[in-house]
């Protein structure tokens, strides 16, 4: 074998998992370095050992692609040394990996975009599970019996019909010379077509990368159902030619000649027929155009949705003069689902490059500094992007040297609060040029958010340099509190609270003056900060901030704003909720060079 030890022992001998594999099995175990090259050692360490105790090739193919899922999420999310065991007994195999970190939990890859692991497990083990111990934790599956599955044909180039394998879930009707008919249709249908498309549905849903959509589509069709998948994607409507986006192939090293065969033989224009219809179409291959061999049946279908195509789905089977018709039905039906997943993934690709450009829009194009204060800004989103978020910042500099400075959050989420978004920062920016105060600009920035029937809260406040010191001008407006720490790391509101903006457009704001000596800091935040929640309990909860940012004593803008940020993701185990931001200014002791951004 190469790797590990081989020998047979009783099915309850050795090993974590469960799964009620009886007899006696083939054993064999391998340790694997926790780095890039341990997925492909593990397919072939997997692959020579199924091979060689007789596995059927629909299982051998199964286990190959859950064990190499499984070793790349234990190396990517665990880095470490991956143990990987592989059992066969009774036409049944058993795998099971496992990685030296026990208390990371285990990830479904494709959480992060790099993967589909535990997903994959679930949609094709019969058993499978995952067991803890104090050190190592160990995924393992099983996978049933697959009947009439002896090994996979050679899809490319044809061999003689009586030396071709049957493949997994085919049955005598539809090996190589069978006609094709009701009966091989039952057998498509008996060997899981409908929990198929319903674990199709599940595993496409929901993603928002349209190449991933394609990579997942082959892995679901292959070797499932066909020995081989091609995705074609078309980018725009005016597109003449799609693209080819994935190729997949139930022999790994044969992608690459299937890739180039099919770059040769682009999808053909469909025959008249209804849309999203499954057609025969042209093996992709020279030597079948040249000479008029027939190495297998291969359908194409275009990838249909709501009239419009957005692609075509080909996928062939080796040693068939055509796929039955059922079957074809089944193509169709795999084919919608993967269309309805291309075309969310577009909408959500078209959706945040939108936010991305009104975020831009949004937000100062300049460098984040103030000549002379040592300056850190940290700004993060909530989500993944797919609207403006809410919160924003400024930072003008003024004809005669002084700087205004805001930090705001508008109230709700979505395109409504970007609106005000965008309408803030401008009238901020325009009534600051002309000459208004601090409070005279937030009055009249009150009734034009209280036009919109929207609320804002705003931290505003203006800068003034005089003989190393900075004069602070501050109106807190429905946000939390600005807090300043001294060189001696006391810490207290910069400002006193006062009244939400669009709530009564009557008020009038008043501003409260601090001054910034050398060594003092004043930090600014939004409430993605001190709301930060785990469980009942808020970040600020018993003035949270405040006893964390008196301990940042000794650090420069920068390295204070990191550590609340890292303080506020650490405060509870999801991912924050709300936009982060917070805008950090303190000015440098006298033996200090004064840092900028």
């Amino acid at each position: 074998m190469g790797h590990g030890d081989t020998h047979t022992v009783d099915s309850d001998g050795g090993g974590d998992g469960g799964g009620g594999h009886c007899g006696l099995a083939h054993v064999v175990r391998t340790e694997l370095p926790g780095n890039a090259l341990a997925a492909a050692a593990a397919r072939g360490f997997a692959r020579a050992a199924l091979d060689e105790w007789g596995a059927s090739a629909g299982s051998a193919a199964d286990a190959v692609l859950l064990i190499s899922e499984l070793v790349t999420n234990a190396v990517v999310h665990a880095g470490t040394s991956v143990e990987l065991e592989c059992r066969f007994g009774a036409g049944v195999v058993y795998a099971q990996v496992a990685d030296r970190h026990p208390a990371r939990r285990v990830a479904a890859r494709g959480e992060d975009g790099h993967g589909y692991g535990l997903r994959l497990v679930g949609a094709l083990a019969k058993e499978w599970g995952i067991n803890y111990r104090r050190d190592r934790k160990a995924v393992w599956f099983q996978l049933a019996p697959a009947p009439d599955d002896e090994g996979l044909p050679d899809p490319l180039e044809a061999r003689p019909s009586d030396e071709r394998p049957a493949h997994p879930a085919t049955s005598p009707a539809l090996r190589p010379g069978a006609a094709p008919g009701a009966d091989a249709g039952r057998e498509w249908t008996d060997n899981g077509a409908l929990s198929f498309l319903a674990e199709a549905s599940d595993l496409l849903a929901g993603h928002t990368d349209e190449d991933k959509v394609a990579s997942l589509a082959g892995q679901l069709v292959v070797p499932r159902f066909a020995d081989w998948c091609a995705v074609w994607l078309r980018d725009d409507d005016r597109s003449r030619l799609p693209r080819l986006a994935r190729v997949w192939h139930a022999h790994e090293s044969r992608i690459e000649e299937l890739r180039a065969a099919l770059l040769q033989f682009p999808p053909p224009t469909a025959p008249r027929t209804l849309p999203g219809r499954a057609v025969a179409c042209p093996w992709p291959s020279a030597g079948a155009a040249r000479d008029g061999r027939t190495p297998g049946a291969a359908v194409r279908c275009d990838l249909v949705v709501g009239g419009r195509s957005v692609g075509t789905l080909m996928i062939g089977r080796a040693g068939l003069a055509r796929l039955p018709d059922e079957v074809l039905g089944l193509i169709e039906d795999f084919a919608r689902r993967v269309a309805l997943a291309v075309l969310s993934a577009r909408r959500y690709a078209l959706q945040a490059n939108i936010s991305r450009i009104l975020q831009r829009g949004l937000l100062p194009r300049e460098e984040v500094a103030v000549p002379g204060l040592d300056t850190a800004l940290v700004y993060e989103p909530a989500g993944e992007g797919t609207w403006a978020g809410g919160d924003f910042y400024d930072l003008l500099r003024l004809p005669d040297g002084r700087w205004r400075f805001a930090l705001g959050d508008v109230c709700g989420s979505g395109p409504e609060a970007a609106v005000v978004t965008g309408l803030a920062r401008p009238v901020l920016r325009l009534l600051a040029r002309e000459g208004y105060s601090v409070p005279e600009t937030l009055d009249r920035l009150n009734r034009e958010v209280g036009e919109q029937a929207r609320f804002l809260s705003v931290v505003y406040g203006e800068l003034a340099f005089r003989d190393g010191l900075v004069d602070c001008t501050l109106t807190c407006a429905g946000h939390p509190l600005p807090l300043v720490r001294d060189a001696s790391g006391t810490v207290r509101p910069a400002a006193r609270p006062q009244l939400l903006l669009g709530v009564e457009q009557e008020t009038a704001y008043e501003s409260q003056s601090c001054t910034l000596h050398p060594g003092d800091t004043l930090l600014c935040v939004t409430d993605g900060v001190t709301e930060r929640r785990r469980g009942r309990q808020l970040f600020d909860d018993g003035d949270g901030l405040a006893a964390l940012f008196a301990d940042c004593a000794g650090l420069d803008a920068t390295g204070t704003a990191e550590r609340l940020r890292r303080a506020v993701y650490a405060f509870a185990p999801d991912l924050p909720a709300d936009d982060l931001a917070m805008l950090v200014l303190r000015s440098p002791a006298p033996d200090e060079a004064p840092a900028s951004g």
